[in-house]
């Protein structure tokens, strides 16, 4: 019985907002949640996930406290832990390949749980609205099968996705949760922003921009966060990209024009820019071809380590 809700397996059958309504701590739970103000989370302590990211550690991590993600449309934010040992994974889902996913995750964190036996694996989704497009709709299906498929029993604990997360303001449909954190040292999952996406969010949004795979970015043993080494083509008619409006590249680039943040259209120009600057990263970012290392300094901040202090 791998998706658990109560103790018994979850019933795919019924629409993923039903599931919800038919058990009041869940939708609780979802209440709860929509209801907190978004909490702004500093640099401080924190490893942020960008879309197809992945970050697991535990509570005995000295350098991050709070895992994060936000900037979620139609995509989804998971967190898997383990309530024995601790260990946290947060990833932002887009539906490339979320059976990969999922199972990258949870490995990340049986990993981090010598005694998967003491204690249990609990699942937390939160994400998307009811978009006109039912993209969130199809990646709330496609997250519930790939933890059904799951050989472990995983329960599911938090469940604010597609409808349950949807609000709505002059007949336009909008998420009321763009952001999570987690913290790694009680499980807490609570709505979040963050003004800092770094470090490398630029080459990390690159990455992602020319179809990059989910790929896992913190080391939890060395505690360090490492970011490729990304080889991509020179994006194609990138110049053509950079000269059209803010509209153009919002109802082009988004899959959900109406609902992005207000710094969408600014950080898809940064990231084209970037692409534009770099069209061989083998050559101009990553010639060694290993990845760029980042460690926490005494004051907290990512601080970018070379190659003969690793």
């Amino acid at each position: 019985m791998p998706l658990l809700l109560n103790g018994e397996r979850v019933d795919l059958g019924q629409p993923p907002g039903e599931l919800a309504y038919s058990c009041p701590a869940l939708e609780e739970q979802a209440k709860k949640l929509r209801s907190q103000p978004a909490r702004m989370v500093g640099p401080k302590g924190l490893l942020y996930v960008q879309q197809r990211e992945f970050a697991a550690t535990t509570p005995k991590d000295g350098s991050v406290s709070i895992l994060g993600s936000d900037d979620a449309t139609t995509c989804h934010l998971v967190v898997i832990r383990h309530t024995g040992s601790g260990a946290t994974c947060l990833t932002h889902c887009d539906g490339s390949d979320t059976e990969m996913e999922v199972l990258l995750m949870m490995n990340a964190v049986k990993v981090l749980s010598p005694n998967i036996e003491c204690g249990r694996l609990e699942v937390h989704l939160v994400g998307g609205f009811s978009d006109d497009r039912h993209l969130s709709q199809q990646l709330t299906n496609q997250l519930l099968r790939a933890f059904d498929c799951l050989q472990d029993n995983i329960h599911l604990v938090t469940f604010c996705v597609t409808e349950l997360n949807d609000r709505q303001e002059k007949g336009n449909h909008f998420p009321f949760i763009y952001g999570i954190g987690v913290n790694v040292k009680t499980g807490e999952v609570f709505h979040a922003t963050f003004p800092d996406r770094g470090p490398a969010e630029d080459l990390r949004s690159a990455s992602i921009l020319t179809g990059a795979k989910m790929v896992n970015i913190y080391d939890s043993r060395k505690e360090q966060l490492c970011i490729g080494p990304y080889f991509w083509m020179p994006f194609p008619h990138v110049d053509f990209w950079l000269q059209q409006d803010d509209q153009y590249i919002l109802q082009n680039l988004s899959t959900s024009p109406l609902a992005e943040p207000p710094h969408f259209v600014s950080h898809i120009r940064a990231t084209l820019m970037y692409l534009k600057e770099h069209p061989f990263p083998d050559k101009t970012l990553f010639p060694s071809r290993k990845p760029w290392i980042y460690r926490k300094n005494s004051d907290g901040l990512w601080e970018r380590v070379i190659a003969d202090q690793i």
